[in-house]
């Protein structure tokens, strides 16, 4: 790589986002890079995401990795595996080989781009997908051709049958037989965070956090008038005016004195858009943000609040510290080179102790909203007992649990306070990139 380009993505990475209190707000301002920044800076990523490539492929015992990218149907490992710039060469193929002694990287595209050339063999002049995938078949003859194919995520599974044909076809002779699952490879370079990821990543926890308080806050919501449709809209338009996107619609939930609330797959069921936001209610709010091929994750709780009060109830607050108490055991009780199962079984055990009704179903994040790695989910438990996956240090988790309460001001009316935050794997635990919330936001 040319030394001009590294001094560049060096300049990039220090200017990343300063904030500046922004006119007539109470919140800083937090921008990102320009587009043309964001392309530098993750190529610059992606320099240390091949560094690391041939010690993966060799550890799952994978010779050629191949990901095919089809025009407006792109596999979402192309953005993390090659340059994040768009493809439409029709068919993009990206060859990665274990040469015995070296790493190869091999583009096979419809058209020749220089920025592609600064990672991958790829001539001006390029020959057909075919001919190039048989030469290299025969030149190597790899034993295992990692492919993204029989696999239980989307992330893994994501090769078209059109293209695994063409594959097969291509590269001729008894190739074919030599395709596996790259599964376990992708799960790890997709589970494996960069240290120079965190600080970008950090900027958009604070991002979704600020569009989160301000979506509680008065603000947005005027009691008896506002509906959840009116919050959903206003997070909407402010990811377009900060320039990010999402990789989920954002939820709201309610909760509401008296009122029985309504389930979904075991969870409270997504509040209905026409609602309309009472005093004494309590919210809650799932938003999360996608930039830099990042991706965030966020839960908080917000109380309105009835005439003449000052605070919520005591009932809520002691409802919030069971929630905390919930996240504090899961941080605590994680440790690299763990079982997650284990984890997990620990987890609920401390619960049980302290006389909290839990529900944990937490999940890794970055490249993906829900990521590959090893989670701690009240579904997957055992299976990631079963299959061994390991917690991995600096991993990044979306720590997403609930716990029950009655709530002696409501009549005993159990209240549900969900809470989910961004968080990374140390050797002492997994630590939030942001204070968690000890208090609910307070609407007045």
């Amino acid at each position: 790589m040319r030394a001009s380009f590294v001094a560049s993505i060096a300049a990039l990475a220090i200017s990343l986002p300063a904030a500046s209190q922004s006119k007539g707000s109470a919140y800083p301002a937090i921008n990102l890079p320009t587009w043309s920044q964001q392309i530098a800076i993750r190529e610059g990523w992606l320099v240390k995401r091949h560094a690391a490539l041939l010690e993966m492929m060799r550890r799952h015992q994978i010779d050629m990795w191949i990901v095919v990218n089809e025009e407006f149907h792109n596999d979402p490992l192309t953005e993390y595996i090659a340059p994040p710039r768009p493809y439409t060469g029709n068919r993009d193929i990206f060859v990665f080989i274990d040469t015995g002694t070296a790493l190869r990287k091999v583009a096979v595209t419809g058209y020749a781009e220089e920025n592609v050339q600064r990672f991958f063999e790829a001539p001006d002049d390029p020959k057909p997908a075919d001919q190039t995938l048989h030469a290299l078949y025969e030149q190597y003859h790899p034993k295992h051709i990692g492919l993204a194919i029989d696999a239980r995520r989307g992330v893994q599974r994501s090769l078209t049958r059109d293209a695994y044909l063409f594959l097969a076809k291509s590269m001729g002779g008894d190739a074919e037989s030599h395709f596996v699952p790259a599964a376990d490879l992708i799960e790890e370079y997709s589970d494996t965070r960069l240290p120079d990821e965190f600080e970008t990543y950090k900027t958009l926890v604070a991002l979704t956090d600020q569009l989160t308080k301000r979506a509680f806050s008065n603000e947005v919501v005027t009691p008896g008038k506002t509906t959840v449709g009116d919050i959903r809209r206003w997070l909407y338009d402010q990811m377009g005016a900060h320039n990010v996107s999402t990789w989920f619609q954002q939820d709201i939930r309610l909760q509401r004195r008296g009122r029985n609330p309504s389930k979904s797959r075991g969870f409270l069921a997504v509040e209905p858009e026409e609602t309309v936001i009472q005093r004494g209610d309590v919210l809650h709010l799932d938003f999360g943000i996608t930039a830099m091929g990042l991706n965030t994750d966020w839960q908080k709780e917000a109380y309105v609040l009835l005439p003449g009060e000052k605070d919520a109830p005591a009932g809520l607050k002691l409802a919030l510290a069971h929630t905390n108490a919930l996240q504090e055991s899961l941080m605590t009780r994680s440790r690299p080179g763990r079982l997650a199962g284990d984890v997990y079984n620990d987890i609920m055990a401390d619960m049980k102790q302290q006389g909290i009704e839990p529900m944990v179903y937490s999940h890794p994040i970055g490249d993906q909203g829900h990521g590959l790695g090893a989670g701690l989910d009240y579904r997957a438990s055992q299976q990631s007992a079963a299959e061994g996956k390991r917690m991995r240090k600096g991993s990044y988790i979306s720590i997403e649990l609930n716990s029950a309460t009655p709530v002696p001001e409501w009549d005993n009316q159990k209240v549900y306070i969900m809470e989910e935050d961004d968080a990374y794997l140390t050797d002492d635990g997994f630590k939030t990139f942001l204070p968690r919330q000890t208090s609910l936001y307070l609407i007045h």
